[in-house]
């Protein structure tokens, strides 16, 4: 077992949501649950929840590639998902990407050294007129990011992600 034992009751607490036929329909949650344990989620993680679930390992992989906030590979503690889809980047989303890559020194889909950021380019988030927007974690979003905006959540993102 890849996972801790609170990992798989919360596993077992979405399993419970469907009929015993139905498993499949808790591949999300579960791949959720296992990516906030172990960050991403690896193909020895894939082939775990598939076998906790009791479906075939490649269910949880078309799950796992298709949909993009689940991560493949190693990425930072911090996730940073700039929009630069076309009304965004109208709105300063493409220069928020250019001054996160330039404050980081990473391109997109690269980790910083230190291992805290990693920088995403990503699709329409809804909030165009907020924008530029972005996502840290999939979770939160940041909207009207402006480089003074940004120079302080990466402050206290990096104080944050030391102090862990």
């Amino acid at each position: 077992m890849l996972l801790s034992e609170k990992a798989y009751q919360q596993i077992d607490r979405e399993l419970a949501k469907f009929p015993a036929d139905q498993r499949q329909s808790a591949i999300m949650a579960a791949l959720h649950i296992a990516q906030e344990e172990k960050g991403w989620v690896s193909p020895d993680v894939i082939a775990d929840v598939a076998a906790y679930i009791g479906v075939e390992p490649i269910a949880v992989q078309e799950v796992a590639t298709f949909y993009n906030m689940y991560s493949n590979k190693p990425v930072g503690r911090f996730k940073l998902t700039v929009c630069t889809n076309l009304p965004c980047a109208l709105r300063d989303g493409v220069k928020t990407a250019e001054y996160l890559r330039e404050k980081l020194g990473i391109g997109f889909h690269e980790t910083t050294p230190d291992g805290l950021f990693t920088l995403l380019e990503g699709e329409c988030m809804g909030a165009c007129g907020d924008s530029p927007v972005m996502l840290v974690n999939n979770r939160h979003m940041c909207v009207r990011m402006t480089p003074e905006r940004i120079d302080a959540m990466i402050t206290e993102l990096k104080q944050h992600g030391e102090s862990a």
